[in-house]
C-alpha cells in the first residue's frame, strides 16, 4: 500500500497540522474566554453562561480546589456529571491548576466506580447529587477520596431543584459546588506552569481486554486532535457563529473533544442536553437552538427521525450532522437527509486517540457508508494476524500513529506492552478495510465488544458478574441487533444440575452490579456452550444458535 494514499483525495486539506500551535489546553481555552467574553457559551435548564461567566466561575472553583482542597498539579480529580453547566466549569477549573480530569460515567454502579477511583488514585471528586451521590457513598470508605463537591441542577445559576436534607446527608462532609465557588471567590490561584506534555485526562475504557483502563491523554494529544478536526471541517467552524446541541454525554471523549473543546475554542454557543432519552425535552432544545452542528450515535438519529416533531423543527441552519460510536446505518442517514437536507457524516475513533482517527470531510457530498479518511498527521496501517500490512481492499486490524494517540494506559505496563506494535502503532482491535480513495470502513471487531447506544460493553465483564449468581455453571454473551439501541446484550447460560435459575432473577442480579446498558436484555438457557479443543468458549458460534 502506498504511504498515506488517502492524501490523494484530500483536495485543499493540509497533509499536516501543527500539534504545537497552542502550548496547553489552558492557553487555548483562555484565549477563547477573552476573545468571546460577552458571547453565550452554554445553555442548560433555562440558564445561559457567557464566556466571561465560565472564566469567572471556573477561576473561583479552581481557587477553592487549590487553596481549600489542596489539589496540586498532577493530582487526579474525578468528574462524575451528566451534561450540566457544572461540567465545563469543573473541568476547566481542574485544568487551570494543573489537575488531571478523570471522567466518570454517572450511571456507573458502586463496583465500577470503586475500581476507577482507586485505579486513578482520586482524592477529589465532583459528583451529581441526583444520579450518583448514593453510588459514591456506598464505596467512598474503600477509596482515597477526601474531598467531595456535589452538584445539583441548580448550580452555576441553573434553574432546578435544590438538594434535600436527605440528599446532603448521603455524603455528610461534602460541599456544594455553589458553596465551593463562593468560597473560592475570596482566594487567588497560585500560578501553575502546564506544558503540552502534561496529562490532561484519564479517559477510562475497556480497550480490547475488557479490563477498565485509563487512557492517559496529554494536553498535546487533545490539542492535536482539535487541529485535525478543524482541518477537516473548516466549513462548520465559523468563529463566534456556530450553535451546537450536545445530546451525547460530555464524559465521552468525542463530545468532550469536539462538542465542548473544539467548539468552545471558536466561540460557539453550546446547548447542553442532560437526558436525550426525553424526546420532548430534546426537541424543545432543538427548536430553541436551531443548531448549526449536531452530533450523535446512530440510535439517537434513528429516534429523532421517527418522532412527529422532526418535520416541524427548523433545520435550515444545520451544517454538520456527525455520527460515531457505532456504525451509522445508510437508511438512518437517508431519513435524516430527507428531513434536514444533510446526511450524517460518520467518523471513527477511540478514547486512546483523543478520539478522531478518520472522518468524512467537509467536501464529501453524500453518505459514504465509511468512516471517511484518516485526519492529517495520522498514519494508519491495517495488519493481518501475522503483523503484515495488507493491501487496499483487504481486511486487517486498524493500527494508528499520530500526535493524538495516547502514550499509554495509566499504571498498566502489561497492557501497554501489547497495545502497540514494535514500531509504535496503537492497536485498535478493530478490523477495517481501505478503498482506493483512502476511505476506511470498519467491518468487524477483533475482540467481542458490544456497542449499546454508543456505549462499549465488554463480554468478559458481563460474564464475570453473571457467573457469580448461584446456579450458573457457565455463561457467555454476545451482541444481538436491537431496533432501539443498535445492539443489545444476550446472555447464554448453562445451569448447574438441579439449579433453579430464572431469567428475571438473573437479570435483576446483573442490574444491581452493572450499568443498565451493560445488563443483559435477554437470557438463553442452553445445555452446553460451544468450545474450542482447548476449552475456550467460542462466542462467534453462539450467533448460530439463535
Amino acid at each position: 500500500m502506498s504511504r498515506r494514499h488517502w492524501t490523494r483525495s484530500y483536495g485543499s486539506i493540509p497533509f499536516e497540522i501543527d500539534a504545537d500551535r497552542h502550548p496547553s489546553m489552558n492557553a487555548l481555552l483562555g484565549n477563547a474566554m477573552r476573545q468571546f467574553a460577552a458571547k453565550p457559551a452554554f445553555h442548560a435548564f433555562g440558564t445561559t453562561l457567557t464566556y466571561e461567566d465560565v472564566d469567572r466561575l471556573s477561576y473561583a472553583f479552581a481557587a477553592f480546589l487549590q487553596q481549600t482542597a489542596g489539589v496540586k498539579a498532577g493530582d487526579r480529580v474525578a468528574v462524575m456529571l451528566p451534561n450540566l453547566l457544572a461540567f465545563p466549569i469543573a473541568t476547566i477549573a481542574i485544568w487551570r491548576i494543573g489537575g488531571i480530569v478523570v471522567n466518570v460515567n454517572p450511571l456507573y454502579t458502586a463496583r465500577e466506580l470503586e475500581h476507577q477511583l482507586n485505579d486513578a488514585g482520586v482524592e477529589s471528586i465532583v459528583v451529581c447529587t441526583a444520579s450518583a451521590a448514593k453510588t459514591l457513598a456506598a464505596v467512598i470508605d474503600t477509596t482515597q477520596v477526601k474531598t467531595v463537591v456535589t452538584v445539583s441542577q441548580g448550580d452555576c445559576g441553573g434553574i432546578g431543584p435544590i438538594p434535600s436534607d436527605q440528599d446532603r446527608a448521603i455524603l455528610r462532609d461534602a460541599v456544594s459546588l455553589s458553596t465551593a465557588i463562593a468560597r473560592g471567590e475570596s482566594f487567588q490561584c497560585d500560578p501553575v506552569y502546564v506544558s503540552s506534555n502534561d496529562l490532561l485526562l484519564l479517559q477510562y475504557t475497556g480497550g480490547t481486554t475488557g479490563v477498565s483502563k485509563g487512557a492517559a491523554l496529554s494536553h498535546r494529544n487533545v490539542l492535536a486532535n482539535i487541529e485535525q478536526f478543524k482541518a477537516f471541517m473548516s466549513g462548520a467552524l465559523d468563529p463566534g457563529s456556530e450553535v451546537v446541541v450536545t445530546a451525547i454525554p460530555l464524559y465521552h471523549i468525542f463530545a468532550l473533544a469536539v462538542n465542548f473543546l473544539t467548539y468552545f475554542s471558536i466561540g460557539a454557543e453550546n446547548w447542553l442536553v442532560a437526558n436525550p432519552r426525553n424526546a420532548e425535552q430534546l426537541f424543545d432544545v432543538l427548536e430553541a437552538a436551531r443548531p448549526t452542528v449536531l452530533t450523535g450515535v446512530n440510535t439517537l438519529y434513528a429516534a429523532l427521525t421517527s418522532h412527529p416533531r422532526m418535520s416541524t423543527t427548523d433545520w435550515s441552519r444545520l451544517k454538520l450532522s456527525a455520527g460515531g460510536g457505532a456504525a451509522v446505518m445508510n437508511v438512518v442517514s437517508e431519513r435524516w437527509r430527507a428531513a434536514t437536507g444533510k446526511f450524517i457524516r460518520e467518523g471513527y475513533g477511540l478514547s486512546e486517540t483523543s478520539p478522531v482517527i478518520s472522518f468524512n470531510p467537509q467536501f464529501i457530498a453524500e453518505f459514504t457508508a465509511t468512516t471517511g479518511m484518516p485526519v492529517p498527521s495520522t498514519d494508519v496501517k491495517l495488519l493481518d494476524d501475522a503483523g503484515n500490512e495488507v493491501g487496499i481492499g483487504e481486511c486487517g486490524e486498524v493500527c494508528v500513529k499520530g500526535p493524538q494517540v495516547t502514550g499509554g494506559y495509566w499504571n498498566a505496563p502489561e497492557a501497554n506492552a501489547t497495545a502497540f506494535t514494535p514500531d509504535g502503532y496503537f492497536r485498535t482491535g478493530d478490523i477495517g478495510v481501505f478503498d482506493g480513495r483512502g476511505f476506511l470502513k470498519i467491518v468487524d471487531r477483533k475482540k467481542d465488544m458490544i456497542i449499546v447506544s454508543g456505549f462499549n460493553v465488554y463480554p468478559n465483564e458481563v460474564e464475570a458478574v453473571a457467573a457469580e449468581f448461584a446456579g450458573v455453571a457457565e455463561c457467555a454473551c454476545i451482541g444481538v441487533p436491537d431496533s432501539k439501541t443498535g445492539e443489545a446484550v444476550e446472555l447464554f447460560v448453562v445451569k448447574r444440575a438441579q439449579a433453579d435459575v430464572s431469567e428475571a432473577a438473573l437479570i435483576e442480579h446483573c442490574r444491581r452490579v452493572l450499568a443498565a446498558y451493560k445488563t443483559p436484555k435477554t437470557i438463553r438457557f442452553v445445555d452446553a456452550l460451544p468450545k474450542s479443543t482447548v476449552g475456550k468458549i467460542l462466542r462467534r458460534e453462539l450467533q448460530c444458535m439463535k
